[in-house]
């Protein structure tokens, strides 16, 4: 009784209160007798020639919302026919409660299959973020995608075990690290993972040490490039050179283009 649903309270910081979309879409997809809220927003590009190229489906980490982002990371791909499908975990935002870890999984399964019913055979790229990683890598283990974006990725149970056991002799870590689902068990699902993967690593990562994204990266099965994030702490936005690295390795997965010559 003591533990249940720790991991929960200590892991999870959901928010509910509006947020400014800045004119992404609102959508739900059913999920588990409620709804997921996704926010959806389409790149310059994009609206230009009135349909995507590519679908990224977007996790955030903790404490944070699809609400405040998709829109502006929508603007990061000016030059490409992207639409961005951002989703908030269940308990956050509009989406049905309660807030558990083991609601992540299936809610980013069910998130995937309604956009693949949308997205019309153009490729989807899962893109996490922190915890945000985790519901990536489940897909990548379960659904055929086009490739994976993973930033800052966290593999919770291992951060758990050597950064938080030691004080206590695990006694209260090790309870709560196999509480962890094994759908967010991110070394597990990046062995199981064959599809081409982006890695964006922050040097200075204050919160996930840069050792424990290391351990994804060297577990990961599939091809895999990484890009690293000079002088970047864990919230830092991808910006600068950071995002032509990644707009240039984009072209490098399978089915993806090049970005278009801009409309004169």
């Amino acid at each position: 009784m003591f533990f249940g649903h720790l991991p929960d309270h200590l892991i999870l910081f959901p928010t509910r209160a509006p947020i400014d979309a800045r004119g992404a879409v609102r959508k739900t997809v059913p999920f588990q007798n409620g709804e997921l809220e996704v926010w959806t927003a389409q790149s310059r590009r994009a609206q230009q020639e009135g349909a995507a190229d590519i679908f990224i489906l977007r996790f955030y980490g903790n404490a944070d919302r699809a609400d405040r982002w998709a829109a502006l990371e929508a603007e990061m791909w000016s030059d490409r026919a992207v639409e961005i499908w951002g989703m908030n975990y269940p308990g956050f935002g509009g989406s049905t409660g309660p807030a558990r870890l083991s609601r992540i999984g299936p809610a980013a399964l069910a998130a995937f299959d309604e956009l693949q019913h949308h997205a019309d055979d153009k490729p989807i790229v899962p893109f996490g973020t922190s915890i945000g990683a985790t519901a990536a890598l489940h897909i990548a283990a379960q659904r055929p995608v086009a490739g994976l974006i993973l930033h800052n990725p966290v593999p919770l149970r291992e951060i758990i075990l050597r950064r938080f056991g030691w004080w206590n002799l695990w006694l209260l870590a090790g309870p709560i690290a196999l509480q962890i689902p094994r759908d967010l068990d991110s070394i597990e699902n990046a062995k199981a993972s064959r599809a081409p993967a982006i890695f964006l690593l922050a040097e200075r990562d204050e919160i996930v040490a840069p050792r424990f994204h290391r351990l994804v990266v060297n577990a990961y099965a599939g091809e895999k490039r990484v890009i690293s994030l000079p002088g970047a702490y864990h919230n830092d936005p991808i910006e600068g050179r950071a995002l032509a690295d990644l707009n240039d390795a984009l072209a490098w997965l399978p089915n993806v283009s090049a970005p278009h010559a801009p409309k004169r």
